[in-house]
């Protein structure tokens, strides 16, 4: 993109935000004040028969009983959920991670899963667990044509600081070529859900221009549901990269990732605390986004000695002809050293549509422009 602050603002509003029409705005925009060994793997290649399995009829001891992670999202998000938004039916998985113990889940047992494909949940017992990834888990393009990933509310991938945690790319040949199209191509579809990701750094990572510390993809479709992420990074430094949490570089057909009821908190990248995306269209549903940081500086293109970066503290996109949608959702306490401290969108051609509804952005922090309180908007209409 060319620099945002040299370019004249063209704006349709449907919202009433400052200089605009007086239509009543969905959400509520409230500035911010004035700041100065591993384990071997135990994956099964399909589930065991019903006679197999414990009797449903046997009630667990009190001490056995599941317990679960805290609920991510907002919950006074009243946004409704499309069909093709829902969780995936995980009730007959392909694959089961561990036999029942903590020790059981281990990083070997989620990449070797990962990548043979289809619907996986665990068996990690009835407490939550963290899995210490020991390296990041990598979907095959040729394997599929659905990846569910379901940790049942229980289970937490982490990083530990080190490492990018969950990685799909239809155009890196290391994962098989599919097609002679890889940029456009409806498969694998992976799908994320009931499940958590910490500690997953990008920083270093130069394929495909970085960025993604928990989740980084390319090619087929993308869906994030009832998860969590926290404290996930990448490169803190770079003009146009950017996801501490997850960075989309294209999509089948311009299809949107969908976000929904998902929290993502304490994210630090150049650009995009939490999601980062170029050319790619979202659709963010009841979900959180709190204290996640834009941490580059000098804006895309980077000014004249700055390495570039720090917009979008908790949402970076980038592109021409895409939508993102932000629905029943809570944006607060983000920062961006530059531009867009919950929101940066430019659409480069101008074609670009954002659209905010339900949703409630308070004191997000622009440390260098913006076009209404936390956001920075470049595109067709901005709207509800």
């Amino acid at each position: 993109m060319r620099s945002p602050l040299a370019i004249p603002l063209t704006v349709t509003c449907a919202l009433a935000l400052a200089g605009c029409a007086a239509d009543p705005p969905p959400p509520t925009f409230v500035a911010p004040a004035p700041t100065a060994s591993p384990s071997p793997p135990t994956v099964a290649s399909r589930v065991p028969s019903p006679s197999s399995r414990p009797s449903s009829s046997t009630a667990p001891r009190p001490s056995q009983r599941p317990r679960s992670l805290p609920s991510p999202g907002n919950p006074d998000g009243a946004a409704s959920v499309p069909a093709e938004a829902k969780a995936a039916d995980t009730r007959k998985p392909d694959r089961v991670i561990g036999k029942g113990t903590p020790a059981s889940c281990t990083s070997t047992a989620v990449v070797a899963a990962v990548a043979a494909g289809g619907v996986i949940t665990f068996d990690c017992g009835p407490a939550p667990v963290t899995i210490a990834m020991k390296a990041t888990a990598k979907v095959r393009n040729d394997h599929g044509p659905d990846v569910v990933l379901d940790g049942g509310g229980r289970v937490t991938l982490s990083g530990g600081g080190k490492r990018r945690i969950l990685y799909q790319n239809t155009c890196d040949e290391a994962q098989r070529f599919t097609t002679s199209h890889c940029q456009d191509q409806p498969t694998p579809r992976l799908t994320v859900q009931n499940l958590a990701f910490t500690g997953g750094d990008a920083s270093g990572e130069t394929a495909e221009g970085g960025g993604g510390g928990a989740l980084f993809v390319r090619g087929g479709r993308l869906k994030v549901i009832n998860s969590r992420f926290t404290d996930n990074r990448c490169d803190g430094t770079g003009p146009d990269l950017g996801g501490a949490a997850i960075r989309v570089l294209s999509q089948s057909q311009n299809r949107p990732v969908y976000v929904v009821h998902s929290t993502f908190t304490g994210g630090r990248c150049s650009n995009g605390g939490a999601l980062s995306s170029i050319g790619v269209s979202w659709t963010v549903l009841n979900s959180v986004f709190t204290g996640n940081k834009a941490i580059g500086r000098g804006a895309n293109p980077a000014r004249g000695g700055t390495p570039g970066g720090g917009s979008g503290g908790a949402i970076y996109t980038d592109g021409d002809d895409f939508a993102v949608t932000v629905k029943g959702t809570l944006v607060r306490d983000n920062t961006a050293n530059e531009g867009g401290g919950a929101i940066f969108f430019v659409s480069n051609d101008r074609t670009g549509t954002l659209t905010i509804g339900g949703s409630t952005l308070r004191a997000n922090r622009s440390a260098g422009f913006e076009t209404y309180p936390g956001i920075f908007f470049l595109g067709a209409k901005i709207s509800r």
